[in-house]
């Protein structure tokens, strides 16, 4: 039997998981969701506290799937998926104190949580097109961290062009040459004139455009595709098991799709306290769970890049579940945000949300003084990004001190050696197969915020 999709905006067609992960974006401009969402048994729970990580991943996800890939096929694809993760837990748990452990999800090969869910969906891709016979062009937008997994998931692959697009100068030395030293033909990484959400748009438009779409055969690894929170699931489940109690996770948050792929493991029966959304002072995502009112601010560069985002596209998915799912109510405050630049949601949402959800902020010199703190009191180098979700849990824990809290780790500290090192006066070193990273060649084309050049671009470039 499969298991289908349908899309937030309420006109995309519906899908199986295989259509919808090669999909995307569904053709109404909404995103996939779960038809009918599964649901994880107690005893489930109980013995995934203590299966291996593969193997949990493969009881959370194959409900998601289906019958249109088979059992061993799936479990082949996520013991491919996770076999270059540099610790035998995937995503282990780390005590910093009684209640309080951080989650660390940079053990893949590009040290990122995005290698988590990029390494699954490239080994999905690659069965999903050899068994269709098919080849697909794959655009992507990065802030900083999907591009490099994904890069590294795609690379190589006989069946795949990928195009990332990054802002020009706004993501750091190391993320940037983690993409553009990948020497693979099928390979192209784009530099924008502009900001994160400027790269995002310009994806977003290209997939709109229904005659380039199917010209070029597009899919997407962004977040806004289906499997890639699928992946991210997973993680949220085995801590919760494992830890026996319900859990408070604390989520560094830019595009809402890490903090979604938690309540969607609440949403399956994962014992999941609250998730707490962490910004930086790009904090649309805060000023909205105080307020209600979302509202687009601008961009200002931060020492924690990957959060430098205004417009959080997996928002969508949760506000399709708290309209009822109502794709015309969706696609209505959708409209409204792209013309107006801010909605508000209902006052009884808005109480939902508060139920669900704590939010907090943390600015440059805060993140510093986390990163300082932590590794004087506890000998342990954050990254920015986690430090943002170290300092709001902190917070979060003075007013809640009975609370179980889980912190995520997003990044290694090497990748972003300059506010590490001007925190705490060390430059962290890179692992072993990165060593050489700034001595490789660079190769990337930089172009302005121009959809006809940047689909030029590609048109160029991608095999058909």
């Amino acid at each position: 039997m499969s298991s289908y999709y349908i899309s937030t905006r309420g006109q995309g067609p519906r899908l199986n998981f295989p259509d919808t992960t090669l999909a995307g974006l569904a053709r109404d401009g909404g995103l996939y969701v779960p038809e009918i969402v599964p649901r994880l048994m107690q005893n489930d729970l109980a013995e995934i506290a203590s299966m291996p990580y593969a193997d949990a991943a493969f009881r959370v996800i194959e409900p998601f799937v289906g019958q249109d890939i088979p059992s061993a096929d799936l479990k082949s694809i996520i013991q491919a998926a996770y076999k270059n993760f540099s610790h035998p837990d995937i995503a282990p748990l780390h005590k910093f104190e009684d209640n309080f452990y951080l989650m660390e999800l940079f053990h893949g090969p590009t040290l990122a949580f995005k290698d988590v869910a990029l390494q699954f969906l490239g080994h999905v891709f690659d069965y999903i097109l050899t068994r269709k016979k098919q080849r697909v062009t794959i655009i992507g937008a990065t802030s900083g961290d999907t591009g490099s997994a994904a890069i590294d998931s795609f690379k190589g692959k006989d069946n795949v062009d990928i195009f990332i697009l990054h802002p020009h100068n706004r993501v750091s030395e190391v993320q940037r040459r983690q993409m553009t030293t990948v020497a693979a033909a099928n390979v192209f990484n784009i530099a924008v004139e502009g900001s994160f959400d400027d790269c995002q748009d310009l994806v977003k438009a290209m997939f709109n455009d229904a005659k380039f779409r199917d010209d070029m055969a597009l899919s997407a690894i962004n977040s806004i595709n289906w499997a890639r929170i699928l992946a991210q699931v997973v993680y949220y489940v085995v801590a919760a098991a494992r830890l026996k109690k319900p859990v408070t996770f604390c989520v560094p948050t830019g595009n809402f799709g890490n903090i979604y792929a938690g309540h969607m493991a609440r949403s399956i029966g994962a014992p999941i306290e609250k998730l707490i959304v962490a910004t930086n002072r790009n904090d649309i995502l805060h000023r909205f769970f105080e307020t209600g009112e979302m509202r687009t601010d601008g961009v200002t560069p931060s020492l924690s890049p990957s959060m430098d985002i205004q417009i959080s596209s997996n928002f969508e998915r949760l506000l399709f579940e708290l309209y009822e799912r109502n794709g015309a109510a969706i696609s209505s405050i959708m409209d409204e945000f792209r013309s107006k630049g801010s909605f508000h949601v209902r006052a009884e949402t808005l109480i939902q949300l508060k139920n669900l959800f704590a939010s907090g902020r943390l600015d440059d010199e805060q993140t510093l003084d986390v990163i300082r703190d932590t590794y004087k009191r506890r000998n342990y180098i954050l990254d920015p990004h986690t430090a943002v979700g170290v300092g709001v849990a902190e917070a979060y824990r003075k007013n809640n001190p009975q609370s179980l809290v889980v912190s995520l780790a997003t990044a290694h500290p090497a990748k972003f050696p300059a506010a590490v090192k001007k925190a705490i006066g060390i430059e962290p070193a890179l692992p072993a197969p990165l060593a050489d990273l700034y001595q490789r060649p660079e190769k990337y084309d930089v172009l302005p915020v121009d959809l006809a050049q940047v689909q030029q671009f590609v048109r160029d470039r991608a095999k058909r």
